[in-house]
């Protein structure tokens, strides 16, 4: 990606080396951590996000109640955060101009280990996420680390298509979306609600590749190579691919967030089309 020299977000918030009060046994878990969760799903029979979320909620008994402090705000003087701020700057810059007034840029959080947010105290285990409760993404940048060299996934625009996901979820929640499945999962089935999973991060991925368009067509951001490596991206981290890794077999009623082969198809939808519209995976009834 032809990213130096880019504007950077000013919608940053670095956190990395600050702690939340207290942190629990999720801290620093990383992918190994996921891998162990998932083989404990499989021979217990439990939903690994069950897991994930009981680990979570032991952690919370033993936070303080006060929110951690923020970070500084700003875009971060290192070169890795700099390259987020400015992916970050860029998806304004295109959601900007496809939703108008109806966008409000969302504020991205740097931080290391575990994480105080809106929605609780995370661990940098589960990954890059967003929280509706706060509008504000949260981001690991060891996670870039995991991607490259345990998952098979390197490059700039891989990291760039992570970050590009996680704004996807800030514009479901803008569009009401989120609202509407969040419902509906709690009026259904597990199997239902992780369907519904399914779809909402599809859509994210395919927004991701909405902003990827525009980032070639209108800013001349991309290189030769850079749509495949999302793309590949995108396959690494199919929850078909994460289960054989971690069992050995497939289970398709508990995926959560797509096989690779969906996760590619609709990252490819947008990439192509650059059009929020052709990501409507709640109308598609096959994925």
């Amino acid at each position: 990606m032809r990213w130096e020299g880019q504007r950077e977000s000013s919608n940053v918030e670095d956190r990395r080396g600050m702690r939340p009060a207290r942190v629990g046994g999720l801290g620093g878990l990383g992918i190994g951590g996921i891998v162990l969760v998932l083989a404990v799903s499989y021979f217990t029979g439990t939903n690994p996000l069950t897991l994930l979320n009981m680990l979570d909620g032991v952690q919370n008994m033993t936070e303080s109640s006060a929110p951690s402090e923020p970070g500084r705000i700003g875009a971060p003087s290192d070169q890795l955060g700099k390259f987020a701020s400015v992916v970050l700057a860029d998806t304004e810059t295109t959601w900007t101009g496809l939703l108008g007034q109806r966008y409000e840029n969302p504020r991205m959080v740097l931080f290391s280990g575990a994480v105080q947010s809106a929605c609780g105290t995370t661990s940098s285990a589960v990954g890059p996420f967003y929280c509706p409760g706060d509008h504000k993404l949260y981001l690991d940048l060891s996670f870039f680390e995991e991607m490259s060299q345990r998952l098979g996934a390197p490059g700039d625009f891989a990291q760039a298509y992570v970050i590009a996901h996680e704004v996807g979820h800030h514009v479901q929640n803008l569009m009401g979306i989120a609202e509407k499945v969040h419902r509906l999962q709690r009026q259904g089935s597990e199997t239902e609600g992780n369907a519904l999973s399914v779809r909402m991060e599809l859509q994210a991925d395919c927004f991701a590749g909405v902003w990827g368009h525009h980032a070639n067509r209108d800013r001349n951001l991309i290189e030769p190579g850079d749509f495949e490596e999302g793309l590949r991206a995108a396959s690494a981290i199919g929850d078909d691919r994460l289960q054989k890794m971690a069992r050995g077999h497939v289970q398709p009623e508990s995926w959560t967030h797509g096989s690779s082969e969906q996760r590619m198809t609709w990252l490819r939808k947008g990439l192509e089309s650059g059009d929020p519209k052709a990501c409507d995976t709640f109308a598609d009834g096959r994925l």
